[in-house]
């Protein structure tokens, strides 16, 4: 198997893991507080990361990339401030707006050169992503949506760097130092947010916090940097378009939430772009 093809595969399992997100969020914060969850799901993740670097003993990251891992953490708390102004409904709009962020970064910190017809592609299947989100009937914010939009840039600029990273120091080793080096506030904010008590939380919220933990901080991280570094940032980030759809199915089959012929609609069409952005994106 090509790198390319590899790199597909790879991030193509990064965003099914990171869609789990959608349905384990949505279980969790039914007992758990919104900020406290966000926290405490990358203080967890950033534990076993540290754990993880004394196993393995791996070399310290440079002076140089320090900056470039910190931009990496920056996604998850600008979404949780902005999701006490929007609902995750609205915060799609603007996460349809990330692949064509992460692909502009990665012409930016990467050094990659995409043709023409894939920024075509890019901003249609951006285009369909919002436009699905905006006919759901939402409210605007001006908070809100300014630090969504903020997060938007940090995460994209996030996953170039990391995806760029990721060719030194090795996909799970840049998302495990990322979550370290923010571990102390995270834990300190968790520590602070933390319940009362943890009596009488049921399985379900406790089963959502480790999968967001476990799975969306950290595996999936380590496939999707995996996937940037080999097949392309800018190629391989237009999987993120399918992100909520599959997010919408899980939700569906997990939580029995409703699925339109208009969702469906759309997601081919998406995924029709995602293709055609493949081929075009070297």
């Amino acid at each position: 198997m090509d790198r390319m093809a590899s790199g597909w595969i790879n991030g193509f399992i990064g965003v099914v893991i990171f869609s789990g997100s959608l349905p384990a969020t949505r279980v969790a914060v039914m007992q758990f507080d919104p900020v406290f969850l966000t926290v405490a799901r990358a203080a967890i993740a950033g534990i076993l990361a540290l754990g993880l670097l004394i196993a393995f003993r791996e070399k310290r990251p440079s002076r140089g990339d320090i900056l470039s891992l910190a931009v990496v953490v920056g996604f998850p708390l600008l979404t949780a401030l902005a999701l006490q102004h929007v609902t995750s409904a609205h915060s799609i709009v603007f996460i349809g707006l990330l692949p064509l962020a992460t692909a502009i970064f990665g012409v930016v910190r990467g050094g990659e050169r995409p043709k023409p017809a894939f920024w075509l592609f890019s901003v249609l299947g951006s285009a369909l992503v919002a436009g699905f989100a905006l006919t759901q009937g939402l409210t605007a914010s001006p908070v809100g949506d300014l630090l969504m939009l903020a997060a938007v840039v940090v995460c994209g600029l996030g996953y170039a760097e990391g995806g760029r990273l990721s060719r030194t120091l090795g996909g799970w080793q840049v998302i495990s130092w990322a979550l370290v080096l923010s571990l102390p506030v995270t834990a300190a904010v968790a520590l602070l947010h933390r319940p009362a008590t943890f009596t009488g939380i049921e399985a379900p919220a406790l089963l959502g916090l480790a999968y967001v933990s476990l799975f969306s901080m950290l595996i999936g991280f380590i496939f999707w940097y995996r996937g940037l570094s080999q097949g392309g940032i800018a190629a391989v980030g237009q999987l993120q378009l399918l992100q909520p759809f599959f997010g919408l199915a899980l939700a569906a089959t997990l939580l029995d939430e409703p699925v339109t012929w208009a969702m469906l609609a759309v997601t081919v069409a998406v995924i029709l772009c995602v293709a055609g952005a493949r081929r075009f994106a070297r």
